[in-house]
């Protein structure tokens, strides 16, 4: 029985016709995924969160998974953690197709005080801006617990106006935020808290501002005075588009254990997420 010779010059321009078919049409394939992948999260809002002074990354972990006890759909959870020399480590990832999913951003420095919250806030810029470039999302909604609420503040006023036609914040949410650090009367401004107010007509027009307050006693949540969390007043009022103030009483109004405070849990959800009216 005679062999049949194999024609490897067909066999191999064969190949190369598949190969010229098949290319432009894996390239086509992938390009549309990608503008896909950048569509689902242009469409996201992730809830971005800030935790206060000696807290870490998992700070908020009780919180989330309050939320996903009593949402209907689960949200996604990315925790951000940014070094000293800028460096940013990711832990995470945000499933397509998740409309809020939740962003924690904390700091190698967590540390108190003045000085430590301005540079926490450059770092923070640092992030959002890496944060913007990664996953393309054009509103955010913010939340801060203690001093995350300064961060926030801070970062509204002097960093956003560089970017408000990149990016929208409508809403921010803060929870025992000293904006007067531990004075309990007003007469006796910090200087944080006149910086705050000297920028406050830096802050976005448009923005929507809930302060949480605490109070485990008559005068504070047992760390932050009523009167330093009240002094928001003195920063939004007639700044922003809308300002409240919730006050937060009897179990779990100790500061420490606001953010897993069952009426916390409900401002978010009325506040942050869904589709908030005000």
């Amino acid at each position: 029985m005679q062999r049949q010779r194999i024609n490897w010059q067909l066999v191999f321009n064969l190949l190369i016709v598949i190969a010229v078919l098949l290319v432009p049409t894996w390239l086509w394939m992938r390009h549309n995924h990608q503008a896909l992948m950048k569509r689902q999260q242009a469409n996201m809002t992730p809830v971005i969160m800030i935790p206060g002074s000696s807290a870490s990354i998992d700070r908020f972990n009780e919180l989330v998974r309050s939320l996903n006890r009593v949402e209907r759909h689960q949200h996604t959870i990315l925790k951000v953690k940014v070094m000293n020399d800028g460096t940013i480590k990711y832990t995470g990832k945000l499933q397509s197709g998740d409309r809020f999913p939740i962003i924690v951003v904390g700091f190698q420095n967590n540390h108190d005080g003045y000085r430590n919250i301005k540079q926490q806030t450059e770092l923070f810029n640092q992030a959002m801006r890496d944060l913007m470039n990664r996953y393309n999302f054009k509103t955010v909604r913010a939340f801060g617990h203690s001093n995350g609420g300064l961060i926030w503040t801070r970062w509204l006023e002097l960093d956003y106006p560089d970017l408000q036609n990149q990016i929208t914040v409508s809403n921010l949410m803060t929870v025992g935020t000293p904006y007067n650090f531990d004075e309990t009367s007003v007469a006796n401004r910090t200087q944080m808290l006149n910086d705050l107010i000297k920028n406050r007509s830096q802050l976005p027009k448009q923005l929507r501002v809930l302060v949480v307050i605490g109070t485990q006693s008559y005068t504070s949540d047992g760390l932050v005075p009523e009167a330093s969390a009240q002094a928001a007043k003195y920063i939004f009022q007639k700044q922003v588009a809308a300002y409240s103030t919730v006050t937060v009483s009897g179990t779990g109004a100790q500061h420490s254990n606001l953010p897993q405070n069952k009426q916390i849990i409900r401002l978010m959800q009325e506040y942050l997420l869904h589709n908030p009216k005000s």
